[in-house]
């Protein structure tokens, strides 16, 4: 059988034991040391043609099979009462344990391989993204009472029942969430800032917040609390 010397790809002897049972489609334990002593033998000869250093771990390996090659030729002696341990037995059972090793340090790259293919970014102050011209005008509600009160609003959808969901045909804009407020506050006048999160989506929820934000930011919308922790109203401003 031609072996394909692979330089620098096994991490040590048992890897390469490992790779020559695959190669001869061998079941490990009916591991046959004649063969693969013979085939791992060839692999050394091979590296030591091509002048290559070669880790003292293989050469006690090869040691090893060598000797178990040896007694498996010699000979039972009939009066052979004590029983030693089977080095083949022992061999098998460290190559079996290399084995699940190796699968799961292959699961480990597979997984470190997937991570890596995920970009996070730690959170950060909203108001790192605000302008400073960013106020809620003609208002005694703060931007920090908006988000506490969101924040409040979304602990209690957690324990509540989903809100009804909209199928829309295309993503929705801030622009596009601007629209539909002041077409609700031509109706309705007023109404209770939580009632504009009428759908409970990640983007809807985000979308609605910035554009709150963003018709208080131009006047166009008036944020008023009766009294500090109480009901956040929003109407349309200079009406």
């Amino acid at each position: 059988m031609n072996i394909e010397i692979k330089i620098n790809e096994f991490e040590g002897p048992l890897d390469l034991l490992l790779h020559l049972i695959k190669e001869a489609k061998m079941d490990i334990l009916d591991l046959k040391i004649e063969l693969i002593t013979d085939q791992y033998l060839d692999y050394i000869n091979k590296m030591e043609k091509m002048n290559l250093d070669i880790a003292s771990s293989y050469l006690v390996m090869a040691a090893e099979l060598i000797e178990m090659k040896s007694k498996l030729l010699l000979p039972k002696q009939e009066n052979e009462e004590i029983e030693e341990p089977d080095p083949k037995e022992e061999l098998v059972n460290r190559l079996i344990e290399y084995q699940k090793y190796k699968d799961l340090t292959n699961e480990f790259k597979e997984l470190e391989e997937e991570r890596q293919k995920i970009y996070t970014k730690l959170p950060e102050n909203i108001n790192n993204y605000l302008d400073e011209a960013t106020v809620i005008n003609n208002s005694n509600v703060t931007l920090d009472d908006l988000i506490d009160a969101f924040k409040k609003f979304l602990e209690r959808q957690k324990d509540s029942e989903p809100l009804p969901t909209k199928v829309t045909q295309k993503e929705m804009s801030i622009e596009d969430r601007r629209v539909s407020i002041r077409n609700i506050l031509k109706e309705k006048k007023k109404v209770n800032f939580l009632e504009l999160f009428d759908v409970f989506s990640k983007e809807y929820i985000v979308i609605t917040f910035l554009a709150i934000l963003e018709m208080a930011k131009v006047n166009e919308l008036l944020i008023t609390q009766e009294k500090n922790f109480g009901t956040i109203m929003c109407e349309v401003a200079n009406e």
